[in-house]
């Protein structure tokens, strides 16, 4: 170790980003700089705040373990409270003077000589640590998706996660395009305001029903005072029991399981929906959690609404007025919503990492994006990813997987200090013998069915987690040093 006190940099803070430095201090660590590259924290609650923006994870199971929230006032917090939680945090823990914001990250580099990491900002500043913290998330990089005409469109056009507040929406025709997790939540929340909405999809989603309701004064009075009450639901039998069913589901298809899931949702949309032409346009042609599940109280209520047209035939263009479908309608818009998702690959990038032995990231991932177990990459020392490639991802709560992850990777900083060593790094051997069992598990799940989704790399594989969370527990719980190489 090259200073007798590790100094760490933490690139992002998000949701990740704000952990790692928080658990850092907590293992009594002091030299710690969080570099973000926008102006406030909050990472994926700071980008999107569209309307009807809310956690699809129940509230008090999208919480730190350390910091519980009384306050929130529901059972599924809105984006807005989500934030405003991030950022009390950050207060609680005095986080905020360790963060370097407008500080985006675009070059490190690993120096065999003096053991460390070296990083350059887009404005010139130079830093040093001997570890690396990848926060970075996962969707980031907006997709903006090739239509034709799009840029010929003379209305207000923006992507959900750039979502301009300054523009008026009382009296608009607006389009929405996509129907993911974040176009359903802005449809319903567009048409249950009367607004006048066109929904264009390609594919119908399979929507889990859920029960949203507020918590009451007097309960969150008994919130503030009992841990227990908050655990009581953050580690709730049933809740739990749906995760176990569903990562049981996602790798075994024909199974119990997932015929459950999908029988949930089938009785939804044939309870939910009475007018039988609209509910075939909202019936899958794929198998459930095929594409990442959507969970939603009211998005069926809302597609029935006389003010809210689902247009499943496609889109041939964006004319400078509207959009044409491919039935030949031609759709009048004032405002063109993009909700088409993100750039899922990107990751770390397009930060310039290069690691030892003349590594880069970008040839390391040149076929696909990985990391040992989702953490480490060979030839890149002490650089550690949370939530990277590999995670799991679905429906449950990132911040159970980053609190494991980050348990894994405190293991991975003790042994360099053990050792008096420089760093340590997942072996080639260890990566390719882990990226053999999940690629051929992968393919067998229920993300590798048949349908198209974010969650498949550019060769058709899921890049997602493919055993179940008891087997992601266990893994996370103690690193394997024998996969590792210390230098």
């Amino acid at each position: 170790m090259s200073h007798a006190q590790p100094r760490f940099i933490i690139l992002g803070a998000g949701m990740s980003g704000i952990l790692a430095a928080i658990k850092l201090r907590m293992a009594g660590h002091t030299d710690i700089a969080v570099y973000e590259k926008s102006d406030r924290i909050g990472g994926t609650w700071r980008d999107n705040s569209y309307p009807g923006l809310s956690c699809d994870v129940p509230a008090h199971a999208y919480t730190y373990e350390f910091a519980p929230n009384p306050e929130w006032s529901g059972y599924f917090a809105p984006g807005p409270e989500v934030q405003a939680y991030f950022e009390k945090v950050v207060a609680d823990f005095q986080v905020m003077p360790i963060i370097n914001f407008n500080a985006e990250i675009i070059r490190c580099t690993w120096r065999d000589a003096s053991g460390d990491w070296q990083v350059e900002t887009a404005d010139g500043r130079i830093a040093e640590a001997e570890f690396i913290i990848a926060a970075t998330g996962v969707l980031h990089h907006p997709k903006i998706p090739d239509i034709a005409g799009l840029d010929d469109f003379k209305g207000v056009k923006f992507h959900s996660a750039r979502w301009d507040h300054k523009v008026p929406l009382e009296g608009k025709k607006i389009g929405v395009i996509g129907n993911g997790s974040t176009g359903v939540q802005l449809v319903t929340a567009l048409a249950k305001r009367g607004l006048d909405v066109v929904h264009f999809q390609r594919s119908p989603q399979w929507i889990m029903p859920v029960v949203q309701f507020a918590y009451t004064e007097a309960e969150k009075a008994v919130f503030r005072q009992s841990r227990a009450a908050i655990d009581a639901i953050r580690y709730d039998s049933v809740y739990f029991g749906n995760i176990q069913r569903f990562t049981k589901g996602v790798i075994d298809i024909d199974s119990p399981m997932m015929k459950e899931i999908e029988d949930y949702c089938l009785t939804n949309l044939e309870q939910s929906v009475r007018d039988p032409g609209l509910r075939e346009k909202l019936r899958p042609t794929y198998r459930a959690a095929c594409k990442r599940l959507i969970y939603s109280p009211d998005y069926y209520e809302a597609a029935q609404r006389p003010n809210l047209a689902t247009i499943t035939s496609g889109i041939d263009k964006v004319l400078p007025g509207g959009i044409r479908d491919k039935d030949g309608a031609v759709h009048d818009l004032d405002l063109i919503a993009l909700c088409t998702g993100f750039h899922s690959d990107r990751f770390v990038r397009p930060i310039n990492v290069e690691g030892r032995r003349g590594a880069t990231l970008e040839s390391a991932w040149k076929e696909r994006c990985n990391g040992y177990y989702a953490i480490s990459i060979p030839d890149f020392p002490n650089f550690f990813m949370l939530n990277g490639p590999t995670s799991p991802v679905g429906n449950f709560s990132l911040i159970d997987i980053a609190e494991r992850q980050w348990a894994y990777i405190e293991q991975l900083i003790s042994r360099v200090a053990d050792d008096n060593a420089r760093g340590i790094a997942a072996t080639a051997t260890a990566l390719a013998d882990y990226e053999d069992r999940r690629i051929t598990a992968a393919k067998a799940t229920i993300f590798g069915s048949g349908c198209t989704s974010w969650y498949l790399d550019a060769h058709g594989i899921p890049i997602t987690w493919p055993w179940d969370y008891d087997t992601f527990a266990q893994v996370m719980a103690k690193p394997d040093f024998e996969a590792f190489e210390v230098i």
